[in-house]
C-alpha cells in the first residue's frame, strides 16, 4: 500500500461525504490516506474483500497492516493522520464509544436526507482527483 497508513472507502454519491473527503484530501499533504470511492467501476475487482453495500451503510477503512476498521474508528484515524481534530479521540473512550457509535449509525443511515436539508444534491457527481 506504499506509504498509505489507511485506505478510506467513501461514498462518492453523498454530498456531505464528498465535502469531508475533499477536506481530508487537502489536509493529507503526507499522502497517508488512500481514498477509494466504493462506486468506482473497478472497485469490486480491486477490493473484493469490501462489500460496497456494507461500506455504503457504514464507513470502512483498511489499515496498512490489513486490519479493517469501521465507522467512527475510520473517521478518528483519518483525522489523526492529518493532525486535525485530534480531540475527537475522546469518541473512542470506552465510556463514550457506545453512544458516539449509535449517533454515527443514525447519521450514516440518514446522511442523504441530511444532505438535502442543507440544500446539497444527493449525488454530487464529483470526480475527486489528488493533486
Amino acid at each position: 500500500m506504499s506509504n498509505h497508513q489507511l485506505i478510506l472507502f467513501y461514498d462518492g454519491h453523498c454530498a456531505l461525504c464528498m465535502r469531508e473527503i475533499i477536506q481530508l484530501m487537502q489536509l493529507d499533504s503526507a499522502g497517508s490516506i488512500c481514498f477509494e470511492n466504493i462506486h468506482a467501476e473497478d472497485f469490486a475487482e480491486r477490493y473484493p474483500e469490501i462489500d460496497p453495500v456494507e461500506a455504503d451503510r457504514r464507513l470502512h477503512g483498511k489499515l496498512n497492516n490489513g486490519r479493517l476498521i469501521y465507522g467512527l474508528d475510520v473517521t478518528v484515524t483519518a483525522l489523526q493522520l492529518v493532525n486535525k481534530h485530534r480531540w475527537l479521540a475522546v469518541l473512542r473512550w470506552p465510556v463514550i464509544k457506545p453512544c458516539a457509535d449509535l449517533v454515527y449509525r443514525i447519521f450514516a443511515r440518514y446522511r442523504h436526507s441530511i444532505s438535502r436539508w442543507f440544500k446539497h444534491p444527493d449525488a454530487c457527481g464529483c470526480q475527486v482527483k489528488r493533486d
